[in-house]
């Protein structure tokens, strides 16, 4: 995110909100700015536009882990065998 932030000479906080600004599926962000220039910085974020290339890095650098029981259903879904339906007569 530093090297986004750079490039567009910005502060990582700028881009990490304009990252997910970006999401169409988020209705409001909560900043929480502690003094007058950081709340700036914050409402400059809607001013930067993030490249679909610096999106979909962000988007990859940032993927959770599966959590319970999904890693357990990929991990037993891995090993088996898919079966052809067989409809009886």
């Amino acid at each position: 995110m530093r090297d986004i932030a750079a490039a567009h000479a910005v502060s990582v906080v700028r881009v990490a909100l304009a990252w997910v600004l970006a999401k169409t599926h988020v209705t409001s962000v909560i900043v929480g700015a502690k003094n007058v220039a950081q709340l700036e910085d914050n409402l400059a974020a809607v001013d930067l536009t993030l490249s679909p290339e610096q999106i979909a890095r962000l988007d990859e650098v940032s993927v959770l882990p599966a959590e319970y029981p999904g890693w357990m259903v990929a991990m037993q879904g891995a090993v088996r065998v898919p079966q052809p339906f067989k409809p009886k007569d």
